[in-house]
């Protein structure tokens, strides 16, 4: 199925490219380039801030967002959290659960990975119509945005896949009943204490 797909394409072809990635990269860069897209997915969380009537933190985001936009040099640098500004992680999913919808059947989907189908609702919302990369009008600066990004992700998701292999016999079953207490601890604002390790930035492109 989709999950013994992905695993399969990130073992022959994401993975071999995220290792080259971050060989070559210097750390300084790598941390630089996340924090941009870090950045960048700041909007989304702003809207769904707004969204489930967090207008508090939808102030604090927008802050955040400025002050790394501007003194942070379009995120490359993250000052906001030096400065007291926490990061949040909220998504259109997550606003979905604040109506009252139902997180319905858990999926696995090529190249994007597990989710939920009322999740799957942010790779459209926040993933596309959120995304200032959407905007862009040169196609080929776009997507080079968005392999860059993917595989950006990729690289930082080395050390925690290979975690996953190690952590459980049942590799699908371990992915499927810790993401959905991830998102269950996102749902509820549980502190990041209450986050498993294994997977704290594992699933974080699926916010």
């Amino acid at each position: 199925g989709a999950y013994n797909f992905n695993k399969s394409i990130d073992k022959h072809l994401f993975n071999p490219i995220a290792e080259v990635y971050d060989a070559l990269l210097p750390k300084v860069v790598n941390e630089g380039v996340s924090n941009i897209f870090s950045n960048m997915n700041d909007i989304s969380v702003i809207a769904n801030d707004i969204l489930q009537f967090k207008i508090g933190q939808a102030f604090s985001d927008l802050a955040r967002f400025v002050l790394n936009s501007s003194l942070g040099l379009a995120g490359f640098f993250d000052v906001s959290t030096k400065m007291g500004l926490a990061k949040h992680r909220e998504d259109f999913g997550q606003s979905l659960a604040r109506w009252g919808f139902d997180s319905g059947p858990f999926l696995v989907i090529p190249l994007l990975g597990p989710t939920t189908l009322r999740n799957a609702t942010s790779l459209i919302v926040d993933g596309v119509l959120l995304s200032p990369t959407t905007y862009i009008r040169d196609t080929g600066y776009s997507s080079g945005l968005m392999a860059l990004q993917y595989i950006d992700f990729k690289a930082d998701l080395l050390s925690t896949s290979e975690l996953l292999g190690i952590a459980a016999v049942d590799e699908y079953g371990f992915l499927k009943s810790v993401f959905l207490q991830y998102r269950d601890n996102l749902v509820y604002d549980r502190g990041e204490d209450d986050i498993p390790e294994v997977e704290s930035t594992d699933f974080d492109s699926y916010d």
